[in-house]
């Protein structure tokens, strides 16, 4: 099929439901780099929402794939062990965030792994009821439609949903209505711990400490905006946890595996979780999730409760043995940790200018988890995205606020780095050029 025929024919035989940045379609992708078949070579900000976290097609998970497909393509968890599934097992444990995480289960989605940490929580403390958070995203299947909060889009029209799901405010700082009113002297840096009074009030009123298994939280918001809570907020909420027999569960599908400059997130606040929920970055591209946790809560689970017919998948596995080798071996968490400040330090720049500050609301983020929220009414955001996309770099916006994302890979060489942080830049001066526009 001729290229100029293939993105109509996908416009008219893919579901309608499925939204994207772009009809351009992808032919080939290496390093920070894809291309289309209409010839365009685009510089990728988006790592397929956070997945391919070494970049397209990186060598050496290529080549651990390539042999594997000569070995075992699948070996179903319910009928035997097999090697990729323990080397991986092998391979992680000394990523865990903590040494009490060492019992695994693999799934393929992000949403399945958050579903198995529900089945968890649920089974190891006989209670039902889940909290989540505002702004958060944690799935589209019936049970983690009714997690997500970051928009109503993901479950409207679907229900009746999972029931014994409760929402509490995170601490999104830049959106906070009390640092609003006190003319931001409470910030991320002093925060009013409003949301741990919140929840404490939650547990009063709507959901007893005796029927709450698990209080679920992404360690950065990620659909809902890319926002790090303060340190204190998450240490808070650990003891909130323990005094009242709740499960502390962190969604770290898209946080994980270096993308803030740590393994796990968590790591940044020096809290525990009972269980880790991991998945996106962890096989580079390759369908793989999983959940870890201590074996004395894993091991309360009855024999054949758990499985999935593609859970763990061989070549998946080998793809994630492949991808905590080449952390170590090629430092990229260093890298990350070079580059997050260069980009970090051009939207800080832009923000403090009088040509483009009118466009900035808030710069945060950690390592190349990153995001830059536009003054509201103007859908900034949007028309950034547009410029850059003309310019042919892919980045994304998220949250019902007006905010950009951006997702390179972790090991960005610091030329290609430069080149991005060139193009975002023009794209924002020439958004700011233009003034407002009526909507």
């Amino acid at each position: 099929m001729a290229h100029s025929k293939l993105a109509e024919f996908g416009v008219k035989h893919i579901a309608k439901g499925i939204g994207r940045l772009t009809n351009e379609v992808l032919e080939s992708g290496a390093g920070s780099y894809v291309t289309t078949t209409s010839g365009r070579r685009m510089l990728d900000f988006t790592c397929g929402i956070g997945v391919t976290n070494l970049g397209h097609c990186h060598p050496a998970v290529t080549k651990a794939v390539q042999h594997q497909a000569t070995q075992l393509v699948h070996g179903q968890v319910n009928i035997a062990f097999h090697k990729p599934y323990l080397q991986l097992i092998e391979s992680l444990l000394p990523m865990m965030p903590h040494k009490s995480l060492d019992t695994f289960f693999f799934w393929n989605s992000g949403s399945e792994a958050v579903e198995a940490a529900v089945k968890l929580a649920r089974h190891a403390t006989k209670k039902q009821n889940i909290i989540v958070m505002q702004g958060s995203y944690h799935g589209r299947t019936f049970a983690t439609m009714n997690m997500t909060r970051s928009k109503t889009i993901y479950g409207e029209g679907f229900a009746p949903l999972m029931p014994g799901v409760f929402s509490v405010d995170f601490p999104y700082c830049a959106q906070c209505s009390i640092a609003k009113h006190s003319d931001f002297k409470y910030n991320y840096d002093n925060c009013c711990m409003d949301p741990v009074s919140k929840l404490e009030l939650l547990l009063k009123r709507e959901t007893s400490p005796s029927d709450t298994a698990a209080i679920f939280i992404e360690p950065v918001l990620g659909e809902g905006g890319y926002v790090p809570p303060p340190k204190a907020y998450l240490q808070k909420v650990r003891e909130i946890c323990d005094k009242n027999n709740i499960l502390l569960v962190l969604d770290e599908v898209q946080s994980g595996f270096g993308r803030t400059g740590k393994y796990f997130a968590t790591e940044h606040f020096d809290v525990r979780p009972d269980i880790l929920v991991m998945a996106k970055g962890i096989a580079n591209g390759f369908p793989l999730s999983g959940i870890v946790s201590r074996k004395e809560l894993m091991d309360m689970q009855k024999t054949g409760s758990m499985g999935g017919t593609y859970g763990g998948n061989a070549i998946s596995c080998a793809a994630g043995v492949a991808v905590a080798k080449a952390f170590q071996d090629e430092k990229v968490l260093e890298n990350v940790n070079a580059r997050g400040p260069e980009l970090t330090g051009m939207l800080k720049e832009c923000a403090k200018d009088p040509k483009t500050s009118k466009v900035i609301y808030d710069v945060r983020g950690l390592g190349l988890m990153l995001a830059l929220e536009c003054q509201p009414g103007q859908n900034y955001a949007a028309r950034i995205q547009a410029k850059c996309l003309e310019k042919d770099m892919l980045i994304l916006t998220t949250s019902i606020y007006d905010t950009i994302r951006f997702i390179p890979p972790l090991n960005i060489s610091k030329e290609d780095m430069a080149k991005g942080i060139q193009i975002i830049k023009e794209a924002i001066d020439e958004v700011a050029g233009e003034g407002q526009r009526v909507y």
